[in-house]
């Protein structure tokens, strides 16, 4: 049985994805790094909310941001969490 350490940290990163902006941003990341601006055209929301929800992510160790020149490039830091995130998509989309 995992240390209920082990299991906080799981409770806090499923709760960091479920919101549906989040899911959306991880199914972004998956296909490549991204900035900002490219989060914002690709998912028609406003700048201040992606970097809200990318903020989010980013604590709970689900995205790594690293700048390059003036933007600063998102990537997920593996690919276990984008599974979750498929395989709830497409649970959802079977339901």
């Amino acid at each position: 049985m995992p240390s209920k350490e082990t299991l906080a940290g799981a409770g806090e990163i499923l709760r960091a994805l479920a919101a549906p902006v989040r899911i959306a941003i991880v199914l972004q990341l998956r296909q490549s790094q991204r900035c900002v601006h490219e989060l914002v055209g690709a998912l028609g929301v406003t700048q201040p909310l992606i970097s809200q929800h990318l903020r989010v992510l980013k604590s709970v160790g689900v995205v790594h941001g690293e700048r390059t020149g003036r933007e600063v490039m998102y990537r997920l830091v593996d690919d276990h969490l984008a599974h979750i995130v498929v395989d709830a998509v497409a649970h959802a989309e079977e339901g």
